[in-house]
């Protein structure tokens, strides 16, 4: 079996340790501005702030688990925007998708009735499903009209939240009867035995097993995209639309197919969260669907890195309750949050612009090498 060459080792032990530089240092940088921000903005210090998301994300075992139980919507919502990217299509709409799903999976709920062994799984099936169909508008517009999904799943967001704001006013629909003189725009109470199953103690470690299907999809997504057929057309697809069709790939089938799997993949999430921590649909905007495109994003389409970085996420979620002891307004997680992505997106960008810069330098140094070499008698 033949070696890579030395050179080739060489040059990829290079590039990955300038990678890990550029990681530490633009997170370096991130987090420096932050705290800077957080020092002008507030009283509290960096450290004071630190100590604060450590203890509400992992200073304990039940606020471990309260971190995984934030993370497992973004985690799931991230996975089906992995599969619309490979495909080259851009889904921005996770959130209207992840809404929809919610308010689906709230009309089986409510309206269905039943055992809980077969409520409950209808129900998540319900939020897959709708969370596809709201994907599927922006796969119909892109297939009959060519208009662009990154315009379509962006403003589907917006008319997401009013149909779901429709349902939570309306009693025929989802809207709770709690007897008073104005009803809150929200619907009933998930009943505890309609709820997904928990794991662990009430008060140390508990989680509930949304995280463990999360975790049985990002495996089967690494599988689909990694070692099938479906996954070699999907990155052909996504890296050249003319040769995938050359190829025979069907454009529209496949990539609609991708879009509408990853409005299901944020509709499950919707009701994942609906079944496990919300156990209410309300209009709200819960940006769940957004920071699972944000996770997506950092990923650069590696599976086994979304868990952790959403997990990440899910730290900032669970440690921001904590920052209101220490005068940080919740808005600055927000802040920080952006600050990270930011960081985590840069270093690819420098990467490629130096292997470009590399690659002109030893273009121009082998032109003045031919125009240099003394010419051959003909």
């Amino acid at each position: 079996m033949n070696e890579p060459a030395p050179e080739f080792n060489s040059h990829r032990g290079a590039d990955v340790s300038r990678m890990i530089v550029l990681y530490v240092a633009a997170l370096s940088i991130a987090l420096l501005l932050a705290s800077t921000l957080i020092v002008l903005v507030t009283d509290a210090s960096p450290l004071e702030v630190s100590e604060a998301l450590y203890r509400g994300s992992f200073s304990s075992p039940s606020a471990i688990g309260f971190t995984i139980e934030q993370a497992t919507p973004i985690l799931i919502v991230a996975l089906g925007s992995l599969i619309a990217s490979r495909s080259g299509l851009f889904n921005i709409g996770p959130e209207g998708q992840f809404a929809v799903g919610t308010a689906a999976g709230g009309l089986v709920m409510f309206q269905m009735g039943g055992p809980p062994a077969v409520v409950l799984p209808l129900t998540l099936v319900a939020a897959g499903l709708g969370g596809a169909a709201w994907a599927g508008i922006a796969a119909f517009l892109k297939a009959v009209r060519g208009v662009d999904v990154v315009i379509t799943t962006l403003l589907l967001n917006f008319v997401a939240i009013q149909v779901v704001s429709f349902c939570v006013n309306r009693y025929w629909l989802l809207q709770e009867r709690t007897g008073g003189r104005i009803d809150p725009p929200q619907s009933p109470l998930v009943g505890e035995s309609y709820r997904l199953p928990r794991l662990g103690s009430p008060t140390g470690f508990n989680v509930h097993t949304g995280f463990l299907l999360a975790l049985v999809l990002a495996a089967a997504v690494w599988y689909a995209v990694s070692q099938t057929r479906w996954g070699f057309r999907l990155r052909m697809l996504g890296f050249n639309p003319l040769a995938a069709r050359a190829a025979g790939v069907n454009l529209v089938v496949l990539g609609g197919g991708a879009l509408v799997l990853s409005g299901a993949f944020a509709g499950l999430a919707g009701g994942v969260f609906f079944t496990a921590t919300g156990f209410r649909v309300t209009s709200g905007v819960l940006n769940y669907g957004y920071e699972g495109l944000l996770v997506a994003l950092i990923s650069r389409g590696r599976v086994a890195a979304i868990v952790p970085i959403a997990i990440a996420f899910g730290a900032l979620r669970s440690g921001g309750g904590y920052l209101g002891a220490t005068g940080v307004p919740r808005y600055m997680v927000d802040i920080v949050q952006a600050l990270i992505v930011l960081a985590a997106l840069m270093p690819p960008v420098i990467a490629d612009r130096m292997a470009r810069a590399r690659t002109m330098r030893v273009i121009r140094s082998a032109a003045r090498v031919r125009e240099s070499a003394p010419a051959v008698p003909s």
